[in-house]
C-alpha cells in the first residue's frame, strides 16, 4: 500500500495530526521519557518509560514501518496555537475485516482539556469518513479508570457499545502477565446517526 494512503496532515479545532516520525525524531521522543514525566502516563498501560533512546528509535522506526505499509497510522498530536506536543493518536488496521483499533497517550501536563475526546473525533471521520471502514474498536484495562470515562464518554456520544471482557488478552506488559481488556465498538452507520458540528471543525489535508 502507498506510503499515503492516510491522511498527512488532520486539523481539529485545537489541535493538529501530522506522522509522528515526521514531527519528532528519537531523542525528542526520548527526552519526555526521560525527565520522568511519562511515569504517570505510561503505568496505566502496563508499560515503563523508556529507558534508552535506542528504545525510542525502535518505537520511531516502527510507527514509521506502519504508516508506510498501511498497517498502522500513528500521529504526533500537536496545538495549533504553539505547535506543544501534545501525545499520539494512532489506529491499528485490520483491513479485511473493515475495522481500526484506537490507541493513543496523551502527555501528563496536557489532562484535563478534553484532548482525548478530540483526538477520538478526529480519528473517527478518518476511519469512517476518509477510510471508509465499518467498525472502530477501543478498550482499557479494568482498573484504568480515567481511560474508562473517556472512553464511555465518546462511545456513548456517538452511539456505540460496550462489547465485552477479553480475558488475558493483552501480552504481558513490562508490570507483569497477560491482562484483561474491557472493549467498546462503534460502526459507521452509528457515528453517521450521531456525529454532529464537529465535521466542520476537521480538516483533513491530503
Amino acid at each position: 500500500m502507498p506510503s499515503s494512503l492516510f491522511p498527512e496532515r488532520v486539523e481539529s479545532e485545537r489541535l493538529r495530526y501530522e506522522p509522528l516520525h515526521e514531527v519528532l525524531d528519537a531523542l525528542d521522543l526520548y527526552e519526555y521519557h526521560r525527565t520522568g514525566e511519562m511515569d504517570a502516563v505510561m503505568q496505566p498501560l502496563g508499560e515503563k518509560p523508556h529507558a534508552t533512546p535506542k528504545k525510542s528509535m525502535d518505537e520511531m522506526e516502527a510507527a514509521k514501518k506502519g504508516w508506510e505499509s498501511g498497517s498502522r497510522a500513528t500521529y504526533a498530536i500537536t496545538r495549533r496555537e504553539d505547535d506543544e506536543f501534545v501525545g499520539v493518536a494512532e489506529l491499528w488496521m485490520e483491513w479485511e475485516k473493515r475495522v481500526t483499533s484506537f490507541g493513543t497517550w496523551i502527555r501528563e501536563p496536557h489532562w484535563g482539556h478534553g484532548y482525548s475526546g478530540e483526538r477520538a473525533g478526529v480519528m473517527l471521520a478518518i476511519a469512517f469518513d476518509y477510510l471508509d471502514l465499518e467498525y472502530v474498536n477501543v478498550g482499557h484495562e479494568p482498573d484504568n479508570e480515567q481511560s474508562k470515562r473517556a472512553i464511555e464518554k465518546y462511545v456513548e456520544a456517538y452511539g456505540g457499545r460496550r462489547d465485552a471482557t477479553l480475558r488475558n488478552w493483552l501480552p504481558p506488559g513490562d508490570e507483569g502477565g497477560p491482562r484483561d481488556l474491557d472493549t467498546y465498538s462503534i460502526s459507521q452507520a452509528q457515528w453517521r446517526e450521531n456525529v454532529t458540528d464537529e465535521l466542520a471543525t476537521i480538516r483533513i489535508v491530503k
